[in-house]
């Protein structure tokens, strides 16, 4: 058995791990890992100051030692509070649509055909196409571009596509008419 006092050492006395009086002189290789594990920290410390640097940029400034409604905010966060207090998310986003239409359905269907409308209420959308043949082929291809559209803007603010052929001509009615004509409306539309 051991004597107690040879266990503990006394006051003043070297730690565990540091080199008391008849301890050896570390070593190279003991040296470079001490230096290396106080870089280490001394990074680690670096790092938590820039990332708290940052995390202050990204919350903006303050006018005071606390935040309140007084500080300044930056104008992308100020514009989607407006929006989001006033409700016009969906509104901001379609009209965000109707200039992003020829990337969102491609460059050939957004040559023919443009939106005109949106009612909110109804989430519908109108689509005016200048052929009849393209307003066809848009009423077949209307579930996908309302499930494109949707992922664009968020599920459900778009039901339905609501597609109009192109404008008729002003009806002239004159003396020489068919009975039972519809004017130009017998070839358009």
């Amino acid at each position: 058995m051991s004597d107690p006092a040879e266990r503990s050492p006394g006051p003043g006395a070297p730690g565990p791990g540091a080199p008391g009086p008849g301890a050896p002189e570390p070593s190279g290789a003991d040296l470079a890992r001490s230096a290396l594990r106080a870089a280490r920290a001394q990074a680690r410390q670096r790092g938590e100051q820039v990332q708290q640097k940052r995390e202050a940029k990204r919350h903006g400034l303050r006018s005071g030692a606390r935040s309140d409604g007084r500080d300044p905010v930056p104008l992308g966060a100020a514009l989607n509070r407006l929006l989001t207090e006033r409700g016009w998310e969906s509104s901001a986003a379609v009209g965000g649509v109707m200039g992003r239409w020829p990337q969102i359905v491609g460059p050939d269907i957004a040559a023919h055909c443009h939106p005109s409308s949106y009612d909110e209420a109804a989430a519908v959308l109108t689509v005016q196409c200048d052929s009849t043949a393209w307003a066809t082929q848009l009423r077949w291809l209307a579930r996908q571009l309302v499930a494109r559209l949707n992922h664009e803007l968020g599920h459900g603010t778009v039901r339905t596509i609501k597609v109009l052929g192109p404008a008729a001509p002003a009806r002239g009615y004159g003396r020489l008419r068919a009975p039972g004509s519809k004017g130009p409306g017998d070839t358009w539309g």
